[in-house]
């Protein structure tokens, strides 16, 4: 089985609260069980590139209403883990996750983009877990 975890946050890479903490947990325990989890984050500018080993795998324009929009891919693997992250310095070059001005435009495009980079790290996921409002646009 596949899982594809969606989310603004993950823990030890940024973290804000709780959801910080189970995306920083569960991928990882179901790992240990056999399944293949795998995280998209967003890279924000306070993510360390050099202590957690990020490395740039490609880039992509993804359709954003009238425009196209660059999305670099980032990944780095973790306690066993591969994370994937979203690169877009308009969107995620902040100090602030959350609390933006246009924070629906900004995770429009991540749970756009979320979706959209899965041929290009090659991975189909079976289920797709996406967390909380920023992220709710990944399932439709």
């Amino acid at each position: 089985m596949k899982v594809l975890f969606i989310a603004a946050e993950s823990a030890p890479f940024v973290k804000t609260g709780g959801l910080g903490d189970v995306i920083g947990s569960l991928p990882r325990a179901l790992k240990e069980e056999g399944i293949d989890a795998r995280v998209v984050l967003p890279l924000y500018s306070d993510i360390d590139r050099e202590k957690y080993n990020i490395k740039f795998v490609k880039y992509i324009y993804v359709s954003l209403a009238w425009r196209q929009i660059y999305c670099g891919i980032f990944e780095a693997e973790y306690k066993g883990v591969k994370y994937y992250f979203i690169d877009n310095e308009q969107y995620f070059n902040r100090h602030n996750v959350y609390g933006e001005v246009d924070d629906g435009e900004r995770f429009a495009f991540f749970s756009k983009t979320a979706i959209e980079i899965m041929p290009h790290i090659n991975f189909k996921a079976d289920i797709i877990n996406a967390n909380d409002w920023h992220t709710a646009l990944s399932i439709i």
